[in-house]
């Protein structure tokens, strides 16, 4: 196409389908809506335990202190009430921070729990509001269907685009599906998602600085809060009138497809369905990076064998895949809680030495731990291969890690671990211990008569499938 002449061509065909999706597609899937009800579970979970960390709680609350709004979206774990911009930003923020909630890898790597921040300040607000949007109140129900085709928007567009490949962060994709989803929930029109769609891809993107050394940093931790805010914003823009961009993937020069994606095109590897949420991964056992999680394994299944040997340790070996050799694998100084929760070694030796890997595991009071160190400088990390070609096997997606340790003594302890206890392939098992961990977060912030409450709430299907949205964010408030 000439450049000069000023013809506006139709829809990037990948914003149509995405689109066409969010508008037409029914879900079937039982598994999918039982799946995204164990999300939710956790994500929820996953946000409370972090509201008992500081670092987290000085982000939240109105733009500026003391300004008020009615009708407002709530924060699940707070008594704030706040514009859905800034909700979303919370909400996202509580569960991305520590970390510890569901994952999805491929390609690209995510978190599509992180959707949620939009999907619950959106339906909140809306539902408060019904009599301003042609007298809307959203069930339960509609958040899991909500969760289903982002997760699923977020997930297929990860596995063939490699944006980390490219610099850029994941979180584009988040922003990405929450802002078509947005619109839609708000009542918009089917080319009003598109348009929105567009906004985004044009909108600029977060770079993966804060995620690798020798930067990384907390903003990993609020990444997703500001995704899922910024794609609120970008919806209710397009809501308020804003014209999409027809070409914003495809044109020549200035399309995101040639500025930021070294001119590839952004490609769906399968049909849009409910694929994502069907297989997607939960984080059960421990708050480690999902690369890790089978590493990590390893090591507390080791913990008993080399606990009273670990001054005598010579060697340790860690053999992982591709992905984590470029994420994780981390030597010298660890700055931050951050730098530490994405150090293939650090997590490793924690687990060695103590059996256990929580999200205290990373703060700087067990950090000072010198053993740790001492662990880390004896540790050797390389790729198999296998691993690696295994971890993008559409029938297998393995995450495997196999540990070796070497003693002084000329003894040697082995493990390797293919499936973390939240794969699919051990879901029977995750379960019960999903359980479990959303209980155990929820203690760490409510007394234990409010804990039962919620649990009761949660394990009452029916009941909780056909709740309002705002009754149901009523649940959770201080």
């Amino acid at each position: 196409m000439n450049n000069s002449t000023n013809t506006r061509p139709p829809y990037d065909s990948a914003l149509v389908k995405i689109a066409d999706y969010i508008f037409d597609y029914q879900i079937e899937s039982s598994l999918a809506f039982e799946t995204a009800k164990y999300c939710l579970i956790d994500s929820l979970g996953c946000a409370m335990l972090a509201l008992t960390f500081p670092a987290c709680k000085k982000l939240l609350g109105p733009w500026v202190e003391g300004m008020t709004i009615e009708k407002g979206s709530r924060v699940p774990g707070t008594s704030f009430e706040l514009d859905p911009i800034k909700a979303a930003f919370d909400i996202g923020t509580t569960i991305r921070w520590l970390d510890y909630n569901d994952t999805w890898l491929a390609a690209e790597w995510g978190h599509p729990s992180d959707n949620l921040g939009a999907i619950l300040s959106v339906m909140d607000f809306v539902s408060r509001r019904s009599e301003s949007y042609q007298g809307k109140t959203f069930l339960v129900k509609d958040v899991l269907d909500a969760m289903i085709k982002a997760y699923e928007i977020q997930g297929v567009l990860a596995l063939d685009n490699s944006f980390n490949r490219v610099g850029l962060d994941h979180v584009i994709l988040v922003k990405v599906a929450s802002c078509g989803l947005a619109v839609k929930l708000m009542g918009g029109t089917k080319e009003q998602v598109i348009a929105a769609l567009s906004q985004a891809f044009v909108d600029g993107q977060s770079l993966r600085t804060y995620r690798h050394a020798p930067n990384t940093g907390s903003r990993k931790s609020w990444a997703a809060g500001d995704a899922v805010s910024r794609a609120l914003r970008l919806a209710m823009l397009t809501l308020q009138g804003e014209i999409g961009y027809p070409s914003a993937l495809t044109a020549k020069q200035w399309g995101f497809q040639d500025v930021s994606f070294q001119g590839k095109d952004i490609s769906f590897a399968r049909d849009l369905g409910c694929y994502v949420m069907e297989n997607i991964l939960f984080k059960i056992a421990y708050p480690a990076e999902f690369h890790a999680q089978t590493a990590v394994e390893c090591a507390l299944n080791l913990h008993q064998d080399v606990k009273d040997k670990l001054s005598k340790i010579n060697k340790i070996v860690i053999t992982t895949h591709q992905a984590a050799m470029r994420i994780i694998n981390k030597t010298g100084l660890l700055y931050n809680p951050a730098d530490r929760d994405h150090c293939l070694q650090y997590m490793v030796a924690c687990a060695l030495i103590d059996g256990k890997l929580t999200a205290q595991s990373y703060e700087d009071t067990r950090a000072q731990d010198e053993l740790i160190e001492a662990l880390r400088d004896k540790m050797e990390v390389k790729e198999n291969p296998q691993y690696s070609k295994d971890y993008l096997d559409p029938d297998k997606r393995s995450i495997a890690n196999h540990l070796e340790i070497y003693l002084e003594d000329g003894s040697t302890f082995t493990q390797t671990s293919e499936y973390p206890i939240g794969h699919k392939r051990r879901r029977e098992d995750g379960i019960p211990l999903l359980w479990e961990k959303f209980e155990q977060n929820l203690l760490q912030l409510f007394p234990i008569p409010r804990v039962q409450k919620l649990m009761k709430v949660m394990q009452q299907e029916e009941e909780l499938l056909a709740m309002s949205v705002p009754t149901f964010i009523e649940q959770w408030l201080t």
